[in-house]
């Protein structure tokens, strides 16, 4: 398996990174307490710190392919450097977060390969902190509390072209505001009555800098805090901060944050010159996002498909998240290939889905067993074998791994082959069984078909065929055959009988919604359930197990599987057959 952009290999954050250390910026004075923990300049322990990044997921949906390219920079330059990754959740929005993706977060990061440690953290574990940090700036002259309404702030923001204009609350009195301020903390006011603003520039040309909301009031219980805050920090406010509480180094993000860095900035700068904070302070870096073709990576939209049932829920094997990548059977080790290869830039780009299906199949076929399989089942009748009789034909679990050893497949008069691999009236080149034409069935005989059978309706219901008692793969007469086709085959007297579901890309489209509404771009065709027959061998496979069906591709045990019932989800064909 050859792997291209590797995390060895160079990309401008490893430049970046490189630049400081060699530079030692991170070995300045630096708090070594507790996160959350009130810092002060006195006798602040010197901390040599290595790297730290941090995966900072907000807790309001499952994890989706986006975040793997994160996980996997944040947590490998960490690993790569020595340093350490924390695992933080920006909880600063109870409306619309809950344990459960708390949950899932934990789970498909580590099922991803990686562990935070001691490193986990909640920005809702610092706000008596930024509570403390936003009384500190409306002191400073720096924080006020307005009381335009939401339609009225929007009017007063300004456009990309036209700069704001001031708020008429913005030169309230600070005691003013600290009283307000105190109200709104106690519970006193109503939803959408006050915010509390930064004072900046309502000039600026960006207008991230133009008086940014810092608090906002919320009657809404939080997921651990309860009902206590009845007021809760802003994204923007929020997560600077807790970057410098946790003396993380490198707060790497992607591009769209590129014009929030200055805000960023302000705030860490403007605390750290009020005595809040310790300095270095993190430095935002922005690296382009993940456009992959034929998905959706929009947290609101893939929300909406499960709500509304165009999908059955968030690990669905068709959604692009990690829980459905899990269910449907993308080993971890895909996803590593996949994010080294398409490596690490600062412009945007388009990635076609079958870059990432390649590299699924590329660790599939390192990592998985054969097993044959039969997906459209044809009765194959051996006129001349033996009725009762069977016998043992064997075939290797891996034909490139030697050591993984071999399996038997029971061998006996009637079988089960391909639909496919018998025509009536067979086209110029056919190589497969028709009257009068020999094949050898794979691990086992080569046979000549001499008839077949159809029922009222005119469809073809048994081959019949003779079989050649020398020719049997493995032993010295078989070399004397020499056919031109080799087809597969399970004993009908053996074999389990199985549920597959085959899926196929969720949207038609190659960039959903962008010339319609998402929705209209799903792929009706997306999941089709069939009955299969598959050899007796895979009677002990467990969910999870992931196994290539020989020529078809490979298959995962979904967790609706039982010993009784087994079902299968495609995970990916053999090789790319995609159309739209």
């Amino acid at each position: 398996m050859t792997e291209k952009n590797t995390a060895s290999d160079s990309n401008f954050i490893k430049t970046i990174i490189d630049s400081d250390l060699k530079n030692d910026i991170f070995k300045a004075r630096r708090w070594k307490g507790s996160p959350g923990e009130k810092q002060s300049h006195a006798d602040a322990p010197i901390d040599h710190a290595k790297i730290r990044t941090r995966f900072p997921p907000e807790p309001n949906g499952y994890l989706h392919i986006g975040h793997a390219k994160s996980i996997f920079l944040n947590f490998g330059l960490a690993k790569e450097y020595g340093g350490s990754c924390h695992l933080r959740f920006d909880d600063t929005n109870p409306s619309t977060e809950n344990v459960e993706y708390v949950d899932s977060i934990r789970e498909s990061v580590k099922w991803l390969g990686f562990d935070w440690e001691e490193h986990e953290y909640f920005s809702s574990g610092y706000f008596e902190n930024l509570h403390t940090f936003a009384i500190g700036l409306i002191e400073s002259g720096d924080a006020y509390v307005d009381s335009l309404s939401a339609d009225e702030m929007r009017e007063y923001r300004g456009t990309l072209t036209s700069p704001g204009k001031n708020s008429p609350y913005r030169d309230r009195p600070i005691e003013e505001n600290l009283k307000l301020f105190s109200e709104m903390r106690n519970g006193k006011h109503a939803e959408g009555s006050h915010v509390l603003r930064l004072k900046i520039d309502m000039a600026s040309p960006n207008v991230n800098l133009r008086d940014p909301v810092a608090y906002r009031i919320k009657h809404v219980e939080h997921h651990r805090t309860g009902d206590t805050w009845p007021i809760y920090p802003s994204y923007d406010f929020t997560h600077g901060v807790s970057d410098a509480l946790e003396n993380i180094t490198h707060s790497i993000c992607t591009l769209e944050f590129e014009d929030h860095r200055p805000l960023y900035n302000w705030i860490n700068e403007k605390l750290l010159s009020l005595g809040y904070l310790q300095s270095p302070l993190p430095q935002q870096i922005e690296f382009a996002r993940l456009n992959l073709s034929h998905v959706v990576l929009s947290k609101r939209k893939l929300i909406q498909l499960v709500n509304e049932n165009h999908v059955e829920g968030w690990d669905d094997p068709r959604m692009p998240t990690l829980v459905g990548a899990r269910r449907r059977g993308y080993p971890p080790e895909g996803f590593k290939l996949f994010t080294d290869r398409i490596g690490v830039s600062k412009a945007d780009s388009w990635i076609d889905y079958t870059v990432f299906e390649d590299c699924m199949r590329e660790v599939l076929n390192e990592q998985t067993l054969r097993k044959v399989a039969v997906l459209n089942p044809i009765k194959l009748v051996i006129e001349n074998y033996e009725d009762g009789s069977s016998e043992l034909c064997e075939a290797p679990n891996h034909p490139q791994k030697e050591a993984l050893g071999s399996r038997t497949i029971s061998f006996s008069k009637n079988l089960w082959i391909e639909r496919e691999d018998f025509a009536e009236d067979p086209p110029k080149g056919y190589r497969r069984l028709f009257v009068g034409n020999s094949v050898r069935l794979r691990y086992g005989y080569v046979v000549k078909c001499t008839g077949f059978e159809k029922d009222a309706n005119g469809e073809i219901t048994e081959v019949r065929c003779e079989y050649f008692p020398d020719s049997k793969s493995g032993t010295p007469g078989a070399d004397n055959y020499k056919v031109k086709g080799n087809i597969h085959w399970v004993d009908s007297a053996t074999a389990k009988e199985a549920t597959v579901i085959l899926f196929d890309r969720l949207f038609q489209h190659e960039r959903p919604g962008s010339e319609r509404d998402f929705l209209e771009d799903l792929n009706k065709a997306s999941k089709e359930e069939i009955r299969v027959q598959i050899e007796a061998s895979i009677d002990d496979a467990k969910i999870g197990d992931c196994f290539q069906f020989e020529r078809h591709g490979y298959f995962s045990v979904d967790k609706t599987s039982s010993p009784e019932q087994l079902v299968f989800n495609r995970t990916v064909t053999l090789r790319d057959g995609w159309k739209p």
